[in-house]
């Protein structure tokens, strides 16, 4: 069969034996993972009416899973993915309903919320790498573009659907009540992933957990292409991270507006993602991965200029729209790059350190933004922006234009 002769429909991929169970264990979690992104933020800012103490609860919702995902990330090398992403779950939906009971108690105080987020984030890169690992070892090589589409679309659904939920839910019901109904979507996702198999693949361990994290650092680091994402992707999130502030500041603050509207400003930025990725998940970035990137981070920032003035609502919807639209097709060829040139047998670990070294700049923007925020918007809004402009020039200047590709060990898998 010639690859003019491969069927590359989305019928073909969801023909796949356990990819329809995987997207859909993988985007009910993104739903529940999108309203807590949003959710928190309301409920720490009303609670606590601090965006510093916001910014302080989002760094930590994040950070220690970031710090140890090279220990996660071999977990996943050497045992079950499916198991450990269920544990994952089962921890953020207890965490959540523990916020959210304490709260209706009147026994959170600002380190007990901080305490708590900390705890659940550690195991989360078993869930954010774990299934995203099975991807391209279960979906033939000719489909891992559509699959990618389908994956990063999949986080569009989620912020499409989540935030507004999230919004409506912390303003009728209140957000102790809200984070225990959003954590027992936590629990429907795990139910679903019960019973997913694990492909059999071949993994470079030493039976050692440290020595494995370590060593998958080192192959993370020594990848020149997935070093390149990670620092002008950080770059990137960083600029995410002080929008993810600035918005609800802005709209709660300084417009008046309640919850619902912040969730409605992500679910408008989710739709123009939406479509920004249907239209792009065909388009083929083989050899031009580092033009893509460059032109899709830099135009990030300039959506989030139009926060600069004093803004009113439309502006801040605006915004919202032209960052969703803007930032998908880099997301989708960060995507696809890291597939083509990441070992088989080092997914778990690679991805695992990929995705929070990737991300790293999120939390940090967060805690910046809400030191910031405290004294002047315009100053956090600017290093955002500015943020945005330099990850274009970094993936310009460090992405590696052609790499061989790492050579993918081909192992039975059973289904």
């Amino acid at each position: 069969m010639t690859d003019a002769d491969l069927d590359r429909s989305y019928r073909a991929l969801l023909a796949v034996p356990s990819i329809p169970r995987i997207l859909t264990g993988m985007t009910i979690a993104r739903i529940a993972g999108s309203m807590v992104s949003v959710a928190v933020i309301l409920f720490s800012l009303q609670k606590y009416q601090s965006p510093a103490i916001t910014g302080l609860v989002t760094f930590f919702s994040l950070f220690p899973g970031m710090l140890l995902s090279p220990v996660m990330g071999a977990l996943l090398d050497r045992h079950g993915r499916t198991r450990l992403v269920i544990i994952d779950y089962l921890i953020a939906s207890s965490a959540l309903v523990t916020i959210g009971l304490l709260d209706l108690a009147g026994s959170l105080p600002p380190w007990a919320l901080i305490l708590i987020v900390s705890i659940s984030s550690v195991t989360s890169p078993l869930s954010n790498a774990g299934l995203r690992t099975l991807l391209p070892i279960l979906v033939p090589r000719h489909l891992w573009g559509l699959v990618n589409s389908v994956d990063a679309n999949s986080f569009v659904v989620a912020q499409l659907l989540g935030p507004p939920i999230a919004g409506v839910l912390v303003q009728t019901v209140g957000g102790d009540v809200g984070l225990v109904l959003i954590g027992s979507l936590f629990g429907v996702a795990a139910l679903v992933t019960v019973g997913i198999p694990e492909p059999e693949m071949a993994a470079h361990t030493t039976g050692r957990l440290l020595v494995d994290a370590w060593q998958g650092l080192v192959y993370t680091w020594h990848n020149a292409t997935l070093r390149a994402l990670a620092i002008c992707m950080s770059a990137l999130h960083f600029g995410a991270g002080v929008q993810a502030i600035v918005v609800p500041v802005i709209l709660l603050g300084r417009l008046h507006e309640g919850p619902a509207v912040v969730g409605l400003a992500w679910g408008l930025s989710a739709m123009a993602s939406l479509v920004s990725g249907i239209l792009f998940g065909r388009v083929d970035t083989l050899g031009r991965e580092r033009k893509f990137l460059t032109a899709s981070l830099t135009a990030t920032g300039l959506g989030m200029i139009l926060l600069l003035p004093t803004p009113g609502l439309p502006l801040v919807l605006l915004a919202m729209v032209l960052t969703g639209i803007l930032n998908t097709p880099g997301e989708i060829t960060m995507f696809t790059l890291r597939q083509r040139r990441t070992d088989a047998a080092w997914m778990g670990r690679a991805f695992a350190i990929s995705m929070a070294l990737n991300f790293a700049g999120y939390p940090i923007g967060t805690v910046v933004a809400g030191a910031l925020a405290e004294s002047s918007l315009t100053i956090a809004i600017l290093l955002g922006v500015v943020m945005c402009f330099v990850a274009g020039l970094l993936a310009w200047w460090l992405v590696p234009d052609h790499a061989p590709e790492p050579r993918h060990v081909a192992v039975p898998v059973k289904l």
